[in-house]
């Protein structure tokens, strides 16, 4: 089944070629840039290639996503760190973001901020420009539904370094989060103010302690999202009350194979239906829905995939 094409906000390729690389890019299925204004002017009268120009500079740079291992902890078997730039969509939502990634996993960078609602460019290579190619096709295929991300806590971000690496744990636990400057007053949302009573300063210090505390306070059984079997993959829930969809990136594509990854959704759904930038005939497995949540295997997840949800 192929998602129809619509306009959604989906991520461009930066370049900084001049329109001798127009065949390059045709090759790979590209037809739209975004170029500094000095390049994007070389391009006036070659119509194959769209192109926007843009001051790089306007960009906030963000680092390359993926995994690495921390120094700083002393352990054999520790679980891989995922460098993951999600925090920053959530903080500035009306940003706009510039990856330099060369090589393959440059289709990690575009489905990031894909998967996080965020406005962003990636510059990459020729190594890297195939992959993400495909990627922004398949990105730009992704029906729209009028979907609205899916959270469980309303985060009070007060802009410091300590504010954005819990908001960025948060995120690499899975617990679905949204940053505002003030408390949100809701019923159906976990409010959490770092220097509260429910979150000391002393132990907001310590982000992975802060975390383990908002989880407990949240409780696994009012999740709405819940991934079992990874320490690379992290997942994000948005929604339009009919349909649900769940958006799965593996952080350490090129590096990990993620394999029979499991997916708990909160909700009533009886119809369950996978997408990836492969094409692949792979499908859910051991897929099952009750009065209360749905849950469903993929069998691999090479960088990002995308899981439809009906009721």
């Amino acid at each position: 089944m192929t998602l129809l094409s619509v306009a959604l906000l989906v991520p461009s390729l930066f370049w900084d070629k001049g329109p001798q690389s127009a065949p390059e890019l045709l090759r790979s299925g590209v037809t739209s840039i975004v170029a500094s204004p000095e390049i994007a002017a070389t391009w006036k009268n070659q119509p194959a290639v769209r192109v926007t120009a843009a001051d790089p500079a306007s960009f906030e740079k963000l680092p390359t996503p993926g995994i690495s291992f921390r120094s700083d902890v002393a352990s054999a078997t520790r679980e891989p760190w995922v460098d993951s730039d999600g925090w920053h969509y959530l903080r500035r939502p009306d940003g706009r973001f510039l990856y330099d990634v060369p090589g393959p996993t440059a289709d990690l960078a575009a489905a990031e901020a894909f998967a996080f609602g965020g406005q962003a460019a990636i510059k990459t290579d020729g190594a890297g420009l195939p992959s993400l190619a495909k990627m922004l096709k398949f990105l730009a295929g992704i029906q729209d539904e009028q979907l609205r991300p899916v959270v469980n806590i309303a985060f009070v971000d007060d802009g410091s370094t300590r504010s954005a690496e819990c908001l960025n744990l948060l995120i690499r636990r899975n617990l679905l989060v949204q940053a505002s400057k003030s408390p949100v007053s809701t019923s159906t949302l976990l409010p959490v103010v770092l220097g509260s009573a429910d979150y000391p300063t002393k132990d907001a210090s310590n982000p992975v302690v802060f975390a383990q505390q908002v989880r407990e306070h949240l409780t696994d059984g009012k999740r709405s999202l819940r991934i079992y079997g990874s320490d690379v993959v992290i997942g994000r829930l948005a929604s339009n009350g009919g349909k649900t969809r769940v958006y799965l990136l593996n952080y350490g594509t090129g590096k990990y194979s993620v394999d029979g990854i499991r997916v708990r959704v909160l909700g009533r759904y009886s119809k369950a239906q996978v997408f990836d930038p492969e094409g692949s005939s792979s499908k859910l497995i051991d897929t099952l829905f009750d009065s209360e949540a749905a849950e469903f295997t993929l069998p691999k997840l090479k960088t990002f995939a995308v899981v439809d949800l009906d009721m």
